[in-house]
């Protein structure tokens, strides 16, 4: 794999990351803080960071936008025939690279799926548990 691949797939693995994370503040996060008991907290948030509440308002796009940066990424790391220049150098920032582009791409995936299990999951389960 080129530099300019590795570089190409760093930014797309980067851009997931912020993405997914996206995914915890406009559905996680309000949930685990008034959960917590900390609804004020979160009313505090919200009016001095008022783009969370956009995120909730948009919560599938943004979790369709965040999943296909994803699972690029994922396409990006794990696809056939990849490999690393010859060259020791290059190979060695190849390797560096791509260790910790796998590195946030996990962290992503975890974000993401934590995330969607707050926005479209911990509900419906309460209410089946509680049944």
């Amino acid at each position: 794999m080129a530099l300019d691949d590795s570089q190409k797939q760093r930014r797309v693995t980067i851009l997931a990351l912020f993405t997914s994370m996206s995914t915890l503040l406009c559905c996680g996060l309000p949930i685990v803080l008034v959960s917590l008991g900390m609804g004020a907290t979160y009313a505090a948030l919200t009016d001095s960071a008022p783009w969370i509440v956009t995120l909730g308002k948009y919560k599938a796009v943004t979790f369709t936008v965040a999943g296909i940066l994803i699972a690029g990424s994922l396409w990006l790391s794990y696809r056939p025939g990849r490999s690393c220049p010859s060259d020791p150098q290059l190979g060695a920032q190849c390797s560096r690279i791509d260790k910790w582009n796998k590195r946030l791409l996990i962290l992503a995936a975890i974000a993401w799926c934590s995330g969607f299990f707050a926005a479209y999951l911990a509900l419906p389960l309460q209410i089946w548990l509680e049944g």
